[in-house]
């Protein structure tokens, strides 16, 4: 074998030019090949991060009706839902691969109900939260302090804002101590929280951003979730935020989160608690691009197939060539399948630099679309080895033809050959 392999080498550098033009067909095909999958994989993953975020794994539970998310402010409290118990906050806490569990409400203010002194704060997010909700949700503390105990059991009139809220209200000013009113309600700023990685999704289409944004605030404003019926609705039943482990369990997470919380709702409702199934919705706009993608797949291979059809040409030639170097070969003991093999392996060797040619050539043609396209890319190991095994199997198969041709020439004939 290291014999036919060096032959093969001698081979093609002996007619280097013929060599390259044979495999600039396999180059092609696996360049284009490659650069359409890192393409395709690195929009698929760009599409996964884009909807899970900065990769905190959090899971949002939230009641629905009818498949869409129940707005407390324009249908009141619901009937039949119960105020989430400790129990079941512990049953929740028992899922596999969720690291914690955080309750809260939610309200967006369309109604310039949050003011500044005279400076009013339109369409930013309320919630009444529990302490667990902030490392739940990858929300990590920049100035003052976050929630204690006592601010829930003596319903101190405090709260925690974001970032964004204290870039817009107070610009540059310190906001710790300033008194924020809700509804009405003064409140005095505790602290400032921010999300723990800044991550901004790649938006290319209006529904892309509605697919990330939607229901989404710049301003968030938190409240402990003992002081928020002062404001807001009494024994309003709240939603769940589940911390897991990884990107994978979320969705199982969610499922059976959603499970226990609709197990606590006896009467009939249409009215049902539903997880945010991120990874569905990356599912299936992955399936989407997927589908578009794979007809290009198709396309590029052609090119393989054709260079195909060269190698076999190419191979036919070579026997021609070597007719009395064959029937040499064979006057002096040569078995069938030692021609055979030699000839068979060259075509696999001819491939085999085309498709490492190939891959290089895919991996800088993959860069070169991203920087004039933006578009993402991923590299893709294990489809780099199945394309250089790909282009070999071509080799093998496309040189069977020749090889068997090599192999049954008669010797008598062959050394006859002019």
């Amino acid at each position: 074998m290291i014999e036919n392999i060096r032959l093969s080498f001698q081979g093609i550098w002996s007619h280097k030019m013929r060599s390259f033009l044979t495999m600039l067909g396999i180059i092609i095909g696996i360049a284009s090949i490659i650069s359409i999958v890192s393409t395709i994989k690195g929009t698929n993953e760009q599409i996964k991060k884009n909807l899970i975020g900065s990769g905190t794994n959090t899971v949002q539970i939230q009641l629905y009706q009818n498949d869409w998310p129940y707005e407390m402010l324009y249908n009141g409290l619901p009937n039949g839902i119960p105020v989430i118990s400790e129990s079941t906050v512990e049953e929740l806490r028992a899922i596999p691969n969720v690291e914690s569990v955080a309750l809260y409400t939610t309200r967006m203010d369309y109604n310039n109900s949050v003011f500044y002194g005279n400076t009013g704060l339109s369409g930013c997010q309320i919630f009444g939260t529990d302490n667990a909700y902030f490392s739940a949700n990858g929300l990590v503390l920049k100035q003052g302090r976050l929630f204690v105990d006592s601010d829930f059991s003596a319903f101190r009139p405090v709260v925690i804002i974001d970032a964004g809220t204290a870039e817009s209200i107070f610009s540059d000013t310190d906001p710790l101590g300033k008194t924020l009113e809700i509804g009405q309600m003064p409140f005095t700023v505790i602290g400032v929280v921010d999300d723990d990685a800044q991550f901004e999704p790649v938006i290319n289409t209006i529904d892309e951003y509605y697919t990330y944004f939607y229901g989404q605030s710049t301003s968030r404003i938190f409240l402990p979730h003992a002081v928020w019926p002062a404001v807001y609705t009494f024994d309003e039943p709240q939603n769940v935020s589940l911390r897991v482990n990884r990107t994978e369990d979320m969705t199982d997470a969610g499922r059976l989160g959603a499970e226990i919380l609709n197990a606590q709702i006896f009467e009939s409702t249409n009215i049902r608690y539903q997880a945010e199934d991120l990874l569905k919705q990356a599912e299936e706009l992955q399936n989407l691009s997927n589908a578009t993608n794979s007809q290009l797949i198709w396309i590029a291979s052609i090119s393989l197939l054709v260079g195909g059809i060269g190698v076999m040409n190419i191979m036919l030639v070579s026997v021609t060539e070597r007719t009395r170097e064959i029937g040499l070969k064979k006057a002096i003991g040569a078995k069938k399948s030692r021609i055979l093999w030699q000839f068979l392996t060259e075509a696999a060797v001819l491939t085999s630099l085309g498709g490492i040619l190939g891959v290089g050539a895919g991996i800088a043609l993959a860069q070169i679309i991203s920087g004039i396209t933006s578009a993402p890319v991923a590299i893709s190991v294990p489809f780099i080895l199945i394309a250089v095994v790909f282009s070999m199997g071509i080799g093998i198969i496309f040189g069977l033809i020749p090889s068997f041709k090599a192999a049954n020439l008669n010797p008598i004939d062959a050394l006859r050959h002019e």
